[in-house]
């Protein structure tokens, strides 16, 4: 990207709720039924029928909320949002419009090393639409209801993100938290979590903001990345060409890498909201609001700033350990079975081996081959000695590709493998020597003066022992020898 231009990115995320139900009927919200066998009267719009608020939709927004520092409104409605689509049976959606249940709060992440934070504008409660079947039908697209009515909590934040990096980031940190609070299962596969980006440039050091255009639907986070980045040159070059962004809608083809126009971008006025006659506006008072906090995890601010008070944790190390609970559930069987003084070692491993295995992978850490318990087996063999860092991880990819049960698999192996680590000065002594015998002129050079000819034995005698000699003791004993009088 020219660095003439800076990128000005929003997110607007539909979490599909974890209720049994809808938002306004007792059908099913079930994936993967026949089509039309989970759609009531209500979802349906037959006339007569009307929607009751579900209130456990309600009290996931209100964890969301409270999740995030946010304002929980005490008096929130629901309006219309009129326009017409065929998967869209009473012709307009259930939304939340001027006053929506959620309003403000942050989402904190890592992006690129550093720590982050974005501001949300607001979380609102609506309804889902249907779904257009276009592929089994010939000249005809089918339309399944089963959809229609199941309760999303739409979240918008601020437009304040700079890259497609930071965009992934955030959404990440997103799914992890409404995953992590089980209001939400985040299956992106299957539409339970899913963005719509908003993507401008404008020229650097201009206040006013360029027009933008929505990406929607985009259900993975490489795809996430790969549509921002296409958009953001797609208007550039426009731009520089002597022409205009048009404000619409646009979708993404992940085959040939490129967003399409879809549709012009409508206003708020275009879909004429007004308040849901049918419904009484959603009244949350102070002890609704204490029952539900009451019934919080252990959110992932507190847990991060618990991680740093109690296990010394830089910020940034706190924060990616926070990213999903599955990690940090991971990270304090870990940490718990090692001595106190040995977080940053449990907390370097969960972040860098462990997350570098995961991805290579393409599994989540609730499926690694390798257990909390038989990791911190592993440290604990580093911390007393028995075998090197270096060792340490040979054992552990060991252990990755040939899982087993086993919590003392650490120990079985550097046993069956002879790993162990050498520590015994005599052993230690005798290999020393013989690298100073072979290694004259290295002796010299040492003794000159060359501090790089010290390593160049410390090299040498970690080769002879094939790894397995104590770093520390080799350092010291070698030290001692060339220092000691000729």
């Amino acid at each position: 990207m020219s660095a003439a231009w800076e990128v000005v990115i929003g997110l607007e995320t539909h979490a599909q709720l974890s209720t049994a139900s809808k938002i306004f009927s007792g059908s099913s919200t079930q994936f993967g039924a026949s089509p039309n066998s989970q759609a009531s009267a209500v979802d349906l719009a037959l006339p007569g029928a009307l929607p009751v608020l579900n209130v456990g939709a309600v009290e996931r927004a209100i964890q969301f909320g409270l999740s995030i520092g946010a304002l929980i409104a005490p008096r929130s409605i629901f309006a219309r949002k009129n326009y017409f689509y065929p998967d869209l049976p009473k012709g307009y959606q259930i939304s939340q419009y001027e006053i929506p249940v959620v309003q403000g709060g942050q989402i904190s992440f890592v992006v690129d090393g550093k720590p982050r934070t974005i501001n949300l504008t607001r979380a609102h409660l609506e309804e889902d639409a249907g779904k257009s079947l276009h592929e089994d039908y010939h000249g005809m697209s089918g339309i399944d209801l089963n959809r229609a009515g199941t309760p999303l909590l739409e979240i918008v934040s601020e437009p304040e993100m700079r890259s497609s990096a930071e965009a992934v980031a955030y959404a990440k940190a997103l799914h992890g938290l409404v995953v992590w609070l089980g209001i939400c299962d985040g299956n992106m596969q299957e539409g339970s979590f899913r963005c719509d980006a908003n993507v401008s440039v404008r020229p650097v050091g201009q206040a006013e903001l360029g027009t933008r255009c929505e990406i929607k639907n985009l259900n993975s986070f490489r795809f996430m990345e790969q549509a921002i980045d296409f958009e953001v040159r797609r208007q550039i070059e426009l731009i520089e060409d002597g022409g205009k962004v048009a404000q619409e809608t646009r979708l993404y083809d992940p085959d040939r890498n490129e967003t399409r126009s879809m549709r012009s971008k409508e206003d708020a006025n275009d879909y004429r909201y007004f308040p849901d006659p049918d419904l009484p506006p959603l009244c949350i008072d102070a002890d609704w609001i204490e029952r539900v906090r009451a019934t919080l995890p252990e959110l992932p601010a507190a847990k991060r700033a618990r991680f740093m008070a109690e296990y010394a944790l830089s910020e940034y190390d706190a924060l990616t350990l926070t990213g999903s609970k599955a990690v940090a559930s991971y990270f304090e069987a870990v940490v718990t079975a090692l001595p106190a003084a040995q977080a940053k070692l449990a907390a370097n491993w969960v972040m860098g081996d462990v997350a570098s295995a995961l991805n290579t992978a393409g599994i989540e850490i609730g499926a690694a081959p390798v257990s909390a318990a038989q990791l911190a087996v592993l440290l604990q063999r580093i911390v007393d000695g028995t075998v090197s860092g270096k060792i340490a991880k040979e054992l552990f990819r060991l252990m990755w590709d040939e899982p087993a049960s086993a919590e003392d698999l650490a120990d079985r192996l550097i046993e069956a493998k002879g790993l162990k680590q050498i520590s015994d000065s005599g052993a230690l002594g005798s290999i020393i020597d013989e690298v100073m015998a072979a290694n004259a002129k290295s002796v010299e050079e040492y003794r000159a003066g060359n501090q790089k000819a010290f390593n160049a034995l410390v090299g040498q005698a970690m080769k002879a022992s094939k790894g397995k000699a104590n770093p520390q003791q080799v350092n010291a004993l070698l030290r001692e020898k060339l220092d000691a009088p000729a």
